[in-house]
């Protein structure tokens, strides 16, 4: 079965869904009011996944091979996973989202997380979600619909917790088409940043250094700023911007390099959209360190509800399109 979750889409997403409806017995449309994708998931395997033994996550604005689905279930049936994820492989349309996918593609975007880039398969403790075991998503309770952000992250610890184990597989990678404006970009990575420290607050672990450096950028352009301000009655309060001029020209003078190794224009701006994702991460993240707000429960244990109608049972295992 295949259910489509829409969260209110204006492209013309319902109409194909409908019409591809009329032809195929096990597509499904549902409306998600929260509009977010962990609530559509949740809903999706509430509603429709009694009886089946795996979820299949699949998300919009992203490219799957053709036999994504196949792959995914040969890893976790030989590796005896409860969760398979896979790599994210960014790619551009326009030149600035062309620019964001270098950025994420390297280093200077993605600190060298193991579910960026196309290596070897493992064992890791979190990937771009796809495969389920579905009698342990509904187990832990699903995704936790109080994130807007890094709901995967954090469904990740409660899978682990409770003894399940996350196989990465190259395999399957998906295409990932990066937000497509400034704007967009930094709204998604302050929220990125905002959910990092949400989960922290409910799962204090130690984090790697890749993931925090970025955290430094916000106090040094606040610093620089101070520091300007400052320097008409004491010039050496310069110093202050120091720091943030050597974060910013190192960023830009990274996304010259890749420019120039992929002998493009466009990847040479991976620097603006890389300072771009590691300012806006560094804001949300404080933003939500400072608050008091106090964290919810991780949510309960999830139960099936009565599918409205009968409907085909065709045998693949269940997926969820998000968007």
């Amino acid at each position: 079965m295949v259910v489509v979750a829409d969260g209110g889409s204006s492209d013309g997403s319902r109409t194909i869904v409908m019409t591809l409806m009329r032809d195929h017995a096990n597509l499904i449309l549902l409306d998600n009011p929260q509009r977010i994708q962990s609530a559509a998931v949740n809903l999706g395997a509430r509603r429709h996944g009694n009886g089946r033994r795996w979820l299949v996550r699949m998300d919009a604005h992203a490219g799957y091979p053709e036999d994504f689905i196949d792959r995914l279930r040969l890893a976790a049936d030989s590796m005896r996973a409860s969760s398979v994820v896979v790599p994210m492989i960014t790619r551009g349309r326009t030149c600035f989202q062309r620019a964001a996918a270098a950025a994420q593609n390297s280093m200077l975007g993605t600190g060298g997380a193991p579910h960026r880039h196309v290596g070897r398969a493992q064992w890791v403790d979190h990937g771009h979600h796809a495969l389920f075991d579905l009698t342990l998503f509904m187990a832990v309770g699903g995704y936790d619909e109080g994130f807007a952000a890094n709901e995967d992250s954090e469904l990740d610890r409660r899978l682990l917790a409770a003894g399940g184990r996350i196989w990465l597989e190259p395999q399957a990678a998906i295409t990932y088409f990066p937000r497509s404006s400034i704007g967009a970009l930094f709204r998604q990575y302050r929220n990125y940043g905002s959910g990092r420290a949400r989960n922290l607050k409910r799962h204090p672990v130690p984090v790697k250094l890749r993931q925090m450096l970025p955290l430094g950028v916000m106090p040094s352009i606040v610093a620089a700023f101070f520091g300007v301000g400052l320097a008409s009655v004491r010039a050496e309060a310069l110093l202050l911007a120091v720091p943030m001029l050597f974060w910013l020209l190192g960023a830009i003078g990274a996304g010259l390099l890749l420019g120039w190794r992929g002998r493009s224009r466009c990847d040479a701006g991976a620097g603006i959209a890389a300072a771009t994702m590691h300012a806006a991460w560094s804001l949300g993240f404080i933003g939500e360190a400072l608050t008091r707000r106090g964290m919810h429960a991780p949510p309960a244990a999830m139960e099936f509800e009565a599918e409205p109608t009968p409907i085909q049972r065709p045998p693949f295992p269940s997926g969820i399109l998000t968007g």
